[in-house]
């Protein structure tokens, strides 16, 4: 399963974009504002741009594994050697103060927010679940 994150408008509190599964838009996505880092910067360059939970991740292709969150009390899903983060996970969410680097889907976009999150996340995790049942790598690319 490949998954694909646009990012299309960045505010000083977020970046709304779209998501897509295998090439196909699936939902809006909400992270924090990006600041601009990629995979490519050494970890000292991150951490000198990086605001904690207030920072998108850098752009890149990272594989995504299922993870039990202590914070969601149940499995999500969560990227895999993300550099200068840790934690990074996929979850149900509206705002920028949801976020905390992690990214929420919605099924509608505002200003700083998704809405609808409930329903897109969950059709998402009964793809994204299917998929590591059957034994499929699962990665996502940001842009």
């Amino acid at each position: 399963m490949e998954l694909l994150v646009q990012r299309q408008i960045e505010t000083d509190n977020s970046t709304v974009g779209e998501f897509s599964i295998n090439g196909n838009f699936f939902s809006y996505s909400l992270e924090p504002t990006s600041r601009g880092l990629t995979s490519d910067m050494t970890l000292d360059q991150i951490a000198a741009i990086k605001i904690p939970d207030r920072t998108a991740i850098p752009t890149g292709r990272y594989q995504v594994t299922s993870y039990f969150s202590p914070r969601h009390q149940k499995q999500v899903p969560l990227l895999v050697d993300v550099p200068g983060y840790a934690g990074v996970e996929i979850h149900v969410g509206n705002f920028p103060q949801d976020t905390d680097g992690c990214l929420l889907l919605g099924t509608s976009k505002g200003v700083d927010e998704v809405l609808g999150s409930g329903i897109a996340i969950g059709n998402f995790y009964q793809q994204f679940f299917a998929a590591i049942t059957a034994g499929e790598e699962v990665w996502i690319t940001y842009q």
